[in-house]
């Protein structure tokens, strides 16, 4: 049989193509439960499979109770239980966690643990973490709000960037507008918000509007630059995480000084 010049080359760039389409498919991989709100095992770009793994809620969702304002906790002691599921959404494994690396509600909403096991570890197990992105989301972005405790993914876009967004007396930073078609509720919390093209974390879910009240518990509200406060009742709001991607060095190693890292400090 007589072979088409370039046609070995171009077989050869579908193969390699496939994985990173295959990465963009958006299922229960990585999803926890985390006892009353959601969670992810999550990945850093410069992680490593033999690296211990990480899992990421909100802050709100912190075992020992949620931080108060202008309170950042780092390396704590946990013992927090996770329950990881697999990308059809069953729960394949339980873990403890290690410690609390990082938690507050200060400008933003996050929680997040390292675990005894490995991501190697996770694998025989049937668990895939997935990516933090390093990159701010884009408006218009579609996503996928995956919920470990509901069993559900929420499909909608980044409709804009709130300059504010305050409940009782907390207050986060350039947060992430969902469109309507997002309906999340209690017991979400803390679901990764996955980028549908690359498949990669862009952001935590942490609240929504639920009956039209102003800054009040469950109830957020947006206030702009000029400090004009605006209510939209049924929208949703998640906390962006490209700020913690640059806080880790090689092996997982979390460290607040490190140049690029934008959390908060104690």
């Amino acid at each position: 049989m007589r072979t088409l010049p370039g046609l070995g080359a171009a077989l050869a760039g579908l193969l390699l193509a496939a994985p990173s389409a295959q990465a963009a498919t958006v299922d229960f991989t990585g999803a926890v439960n985390v006892s009353g709100c959601s969670g992810s095992v999550v990945r850093m770009p410069s992680s490593r499979d033999h690296d211990k793994a990480l899992v990421l809620t909100n802050g709100h969702c912190l075992e020992r109770g949620r931080p108060i304002p202008d309170e950042v906790l780092v390396d704590q002691p946990s013992h927090r239980l996770f329950d990881l599921l697999d990308g059809s959404g069953k729960v394949v494994a339980g873990v403890h966690a290690a410690r609390a690396l990082y938690a507050t509600m200060t400008g933003t909403d996050i929680a997040l643990y390292r675990l005894n096991d490995s991501y190697a570890d996770l694998a025989r197990q049937g668990v895939r973490p997935l990516t933090v992105s390093a990159r701010r989301p884009a408006r218009g972005a579609d996503i996928r709000v995956v919920s470990g405790s509901w069993q559900q993914i929420f499909s909608c876009k980044i409709d804009q960037f709130a300059y504010r967004v305050l409940e009782t007396g907390y207050v986060t930073k350039d947060v992430v507008r969902y469109t309507p078609d997002c309906k999340t509720g209690p017991g979400t919390s803390g679901s990764p918000v996955v980028d549908a093209a690359s498949g990669e974390v862009v952001a935590i879910n942490n609240t929504s509007n639920r009956e039209g009240e102003q800054c009040t518990a469950n109830n957020p509200c947006e206030m702009d630059r000029d400090g004009r406060i605006t209510v939209r009742q049924g929208i949703g709001y998640a906390t962006q995480t490209h700020w913690l991607a640059g806080c880790f060095a090689p092996g997982n190693r979390f460290d607040l000084n490190r140049a690029g890292c934008l959390l908060p400090k104690p």
